[in-house]
């Protein structure tokens, strides 16, 4: 236990320490776009969205990857490998020591929870469009209503929906909360360090 509090400690401090380096305007407008994806799955439950054809990319990639675990993994592998993408890339940007990016891995992440409730949603009424991008001629399987099927829980595909789109409201929120406590991180700080980076950079 005070492995774990020692950790948190060291993280609180270099989180500090690492957005008082940074520069923060142009974050900023990429927390707005951040803040309006939000607020479009919000708003909408079919929405899209511009992180829709990347998702659905890794989504694909998931069924790939997984399909020689078995039918089973394998269907349900591109539904978790589209939520698995966004939690590594936490720990990608970790090791970057950017922790404002951490806002868009937690809204990309919500973005993809959203995704899997409609997709789940659908799983009786069979409305979606499917996509197969590998081709072939036989019939596109929906993968939630074939998971639903098989592990007889088909009748309660609303109130599983439901319960991953709150998860996916939560997450996001939580994404934009933590871009804006960030941002308010850097703006005390100055982000002199990566300003003076920058115009060394500069070729002028």
């Amino acid at each position: 236990m005070s492995y774990i509090k020692e950790w948190l400690q060291e993280l609180w401090e270099d989180i500090h320490e690492s957005c008082g380096e940074r520069s923060w305007p142009g974050r900023l407008v990429f927390w707005f776009l951040l803040v309006y994806i939000a607020f479009q799955h919000l708003r909408d439950k079919d929405y899209y969205g511009l992180l829709g054809g990347l998702n659905l990319g890794i989504h694909e990639f998931g069924h790939l990857i997984c399909g020689p675990l078995g039918q089973t993994i394998g269907i349900l592998g591109g539904s978790v490998v589209q939520c698995l993408v966004p939690v590594i890339s936490l720990f990608m940007f970790k090791r970057q020591r950017d922790y404002f990016a951490w806002s868009f891995s937690f809204v990309w992440l919500a973005a993809n929870l959203h995704g899997v409730a409609l997709y789940i949603s659908d799983a009786r009424v069979l409305q979606l469009e499917l996509v197969s991008p590998f081709g072939g001629d036989g019939e596109t399987i929906h993968d939630w209503n074939w998971l639903l099927n098989h592990w007889d829980v088909l009748q309660y595909e609303q109130e599983i929906a439901q319960v991953v789109r709150v998860v996916a409201i939560v997450v996001s929120v939580i994404g934009v909360l933590w871009g804006a406590f960030t941002l308010w991180l850097m703006i005390k700080g100055g982000g002199k360090a990566e300003d003076e980076r920058m115009k060394k950079a500069l070729p002028f």
